[in-house]
């Protein structure tokens, strides 16, 4: 279990005020010890995520998050971490203790509500409280799924766990492709990794042992080449290949070793088809034909790496966007889980793959950068689109 990829987890996301008794409840719903409980109010200083096995759905990540009625300079600040935590969120679990709601409860569940978080309201020590008439009425009047239980005596958890599964988004029950629909089974695929500054020693990157493994799933033929033994690999064939995955950074090299005939896309496109808005990712690309000079554009990663003299999103994408546009542009880089709040300073957001994050964190930026009017668009497709060969790796899912 705790091989999975965290992107592939499904993440719920405790939220409520302090003592409210999050901490409790994740020991409850897991069986296990697994989070720090004390009567003290504020022992949960900082998101912590907790692995646990729920089954039918598999690998999950519980946070157990600050009280959002935590107070003080120091109060605030964790606070603003607990609220970083929702654009990771696929359910957010809200606590309360059986209390009438707080204005800091329901200015958090407006927030929520805004983003469009399935969430479940746990109302908590059944054992102490009954529940407010009025808390019923406005899980009611919101549609909102809610339960009483005692996590100190175990009341209900097995229900509230039950009612989390059944919570899920639909895509977790569904089998995701990455390219899996692109070939048939004794179908030829050449999937081009280059070795360069950044490619971890010893290793691939998890989106080309992804595809790989799904591709074997499929009873596909995958050969896998590093682009200077693209065009060799290519001769030795005696039919062309059904299929040319590249790695973005050499897709114009790729580009002109592989015949036309051949259908040819990038692994950064096909993440963002799996993670589910490529269409939006799409459009967004177009905003790179409208930068003006001054435009500030974020590059946006979902994790956090050692930066390399030829860095993809740090070097390259900002290099061969200004040889595009030929305008002065501002470039601004955000790693790991840190979104900006000022995202409507910046003219179009340009994302990494997102390998690392799940598809309901994906989505939530994506989201956010709608919400608030900016641009969107991956590394993969803007890579794609100032070495002129868009339409063509878009091919496969377009054409």
């Amino acid at each position: 279990m705790s091989s999975t990829p965290r992107g592939e987890r499904l993440i719920i996301a405790l939220i409520g005020n302090r003592n409210a008794g999050k901490s409790s409840l994740i020991n409850a719903i897991t069986g296990q010890e697994i989070a720090i409980v004390s009567d003290t109010p504020g022992t949960t200083t900082d998101p912590v995520d907790k692995h646990y096995e729920l089954l039918p759905l598999g690998p999950v990540t519980f946070y157990d998050t600050a009280g959002i009625d935590d107070i003080g300079d120091l109060g605030e600040k964790r606070v603003k971490a607990t609220r970083k935590i929702l654009y990771r969120a696929d359910i957010v679990v809200f606590v309360n203790d059986s209390t009438a709601f707080s204005s800091a409860e329901l200015s958090m569940l407006a927030r929520i509500k805004e983003m469009n978080i399935p969430t479940l309201i746990v109302f908590n020590k059944l054992d102490l409280h009954q529940v407010p008439e009025s808390n019923i009425l406005f899980c009611i009047e919101h549609a909102l799924n809610s339960i009483s239980v005692s996590a100190y005596r175990g009341d209900h958890v097995i229900a509230a766990k039950e009612m989390l599964i059944a919570m899920a988004p639909h895509y977790l029950k569904q089998e995701r492709v990455l390219a899996g629909d692109l070939v048939n089974a004794g179908d030829r695929v050449i999937l081009v990794t280059p070795i360069d500054l950044a490619a971890p020693k010893g290793r691939l990157i998890l989106p080309q042992v992804q595809v790989i493994r799904e591709l074997l799933d499929n009873d596909v033929v995958v050969t896998v080449v590093k682009e200077r033994e693209l065009e060799y690999a290519l001769e030795t064939f005696r039919n062309p290949p059904d299929l040319v995955i590249t790695d973005s950074q050499v897709i114009l090299k790729v580009a002109g070793d592989v015949p036309e005939s051949v259908k040819l896309t990038s692994f950064s496109i096909l993440f963002a088809r799996y993670k589910g808005e490529l269409d939006t990712l799409v459009a967004g690309i177009r905003q790179i034909d409208l930068l003006q000079d001054g435009d500030k554009v974020l590059i946006a990663e979902a994790c956090s790496h050692h930066v390399q003299s030829d860095d993809i999103g740090r070097v390259k994408i900002p290099r061969w966007i200004k040889q595009y546009c030929g305008k002065d542009l501002i470039f601004e880089d955000y790693a790991g889980h840190d979104f900006p709040e000022n995202l409507e300073d910046y003219a179009l957001v340009i994302h990494c793959g997102g390998c690392m994050i799940n598809r309901m964190e994906m989505n939530r930026r994506i989201i956010e950068a709608e919400r608030r009017g900016v641009p969107i668009t991956n590394y993969g497709l803007t890579i794609s689109k100032v070495q002129g060969v868009l339409d063509r790796v878009l091919l496969p899912f377009y054409g």
